[in-house]
């Protein structure tokens, strides 16, 4: 059982300007071991530049992110070793296989080359794994990077529509493999369009719009908020 007290990520009144535009005005949250939480948000509401505060691709204007104790902005790479990160576009080496690439990563992140394996097993590339990365599909690419996230298990995972182009049984392989995260006592925030998905998978839903948390909640309210995500879409900054 995960320790639902201790909190593994969190973020302090975030706000991020670009010049004289503001992206992000004030986001403030916590995730805790054990959860996967879901992010959502109108396009241009500030969703992509909070994901990218949280991970240390860029630094916040103001407030901070504390990750498993350690703050993003004074201790980068030790709050990048706590992480597993999946972009929306993942950047990966073309002409490495998928088991290059996930080796590649656990020898990054000091673990055996033995868990490997296990990282390519979940996402189901099978014998594709050793074709090139070149040759992949985006979901095929998609499927690699999460093997790179999970080979080392680390007690978060930032997720950014990592779901998106996997086929069905490799999704649900991906989504007990997150649910068995959070029961070795993980946090997983997943960022994502498809509101359906959260509310099967997700235990609470954070929204995002206009630059701040419109609204934090368990998943199961979900239904209350697809107005406010479908409706009313925010300008982009």
């Amino acid at each position: 059982m995960s320790d639902l007290s201790r909190v593994l990520v969190h973020a302090d009144q975030l706000g991020r300007d670009f010049g004289r535009v503001t992206a992000v005005a004030d986001v403030s949250f916590q995730l805790r071991a054990g959860e996967l939480v879901g992010l959502v948000g109108p396009n241009g509401a500030g969703k992509s530049t909070t994901l990218k505060m949280l991970t240390g691709a860029l630094l916040p204007t103001r407030g901070r992110v504390v990750i498993d104790g350690i703050e993003v902005a004074s201790d980068p790479n030790g709050a990048r070793a706590k992480m597993g990160i999946v972009p929306e576009e993942p950047s990966l080496y073309e002409y490495l296989s998928a088991n290059e690439m996930v080796g590649f990563a656990a020898r990054i992140r000091g673990v055996p080359q033995s868990a490997c394996a296990e990282a390519i097993a979940l996402t189901g590339l099978g014998a594709d794994a050793d074709r090139l990365i070149r040759e992949y599909s985006q979901g095929m690419r998609r499927k690699t990077a999460l093997a790179c996230a999970l080979v080392a298990k680390p007690p978060v995972l930032f997720l950014d529509e990592a779901l998106n182009g996997l086929d069905p049984p490799s999704a649900a392989r991906v989504v007990r493999a997150l649910r068995q995260a959070c029961d070795e006592g993980a946090t997983v925030l997943l960022s994502t369009h498809v509101l359906d998905t959260l509310e099967k998978l997700a235990d609470r839903v954070v929204m995002i719009r206009q630059g701040r948390v419109h609204a934090d909640v368990p998943a199961s309210e979900l239904p209350s908020l697809r107005a406010a995500f479908e409706n009313e879409p925010t300008p982009a900054p």
